[in-house]
């Protein structure tokens, strides 16, 4: 699983899109293919932002990418595009282009966008690296995950109760034989014993 673009972009419904804020991670690409599909994730990004309606959500498929926007529209006429692999869940894409749309709005005002290479939004690099492990941007799927791992320690769990269960009703039956064996032997030493009477 594996982000390879962010992009916050102005998507007007009549005019020009603006990319104000984008962060790639390439390191998966050879050092002489960056450069392309550097460009590449731009062309991308900008094309599915202007293509899709405000307000709404979309995923597009190329090839081994995948990219998922969203136009929130409104106001702000903002839209936030995710390239991943294919790998990459949708629900956690989503919920970290909201994310990103909330925090950029919050910390960029509005009257910035008109000018794109002042805006300073750093944080858009650490949503790239911390979100490469969807569970980061998904709490419903780290909750998944832990109630996961419970399962398998419960399940772990009630199986050595059984084998204790197990082994402890063995050592009943151990001790029921035990016990009639004993009883036997009880029996059988009286007999030997009564026929036998020193006086």
């Amino acid at each position: 699983m594996k982000i390879y673009s962010i992009s916050i972009i102005l998507a007007p419904p009549s005019g020009s899109i603006v990319i104000l804020s984008n962060a790639s991670d390439l390191s998966s690409f050879s050092f002489y293919q960056r450069g392309s599909a550097g460009e590449f994730l731009t062309f991308m990004s900008k094309t599915v932002a202007e293509r899709t309606p405000q307000g709404q959500r979309q995923t597009v498929q190329e090839h081994s990418h995948v990219a998922h926007v969203y136009n929130r529209g409104g106001a702000e006429q903002l839209a936030a595009v995710i390239i991943t692999d294919e790998e990459y869940p949708v629900r956690p894409a989503f919920s970290l282009l909201t994310k990103i749309l909330d925090d950029f709005t919050t910390k960029v005002p509005q009257s910035a966008f008109s000018n794109p290479s002042s805006i300073s939004f750093p944080e858009i690099n650490t949503y790239i690296q911390k979100y490469q492990d969807p569970r980061q941007a998904d709490t419903i799927m780290r909750v998944q995950q832990e109630l996961d791992e419970t399962k398998i320690v419960l399940h772990k769990t009630i199986e050595s109760v059984l084998q204790r269960g197990e082994k402890l009703d063995n050592l009943v039956e151990r001790s029921n034989a035990l016990s009639m064996q004993s009883k036997m032997f009880y029996k059988t030493a009286k007999k030997q014993n009564s026929c036998c009477i020193v006086m």
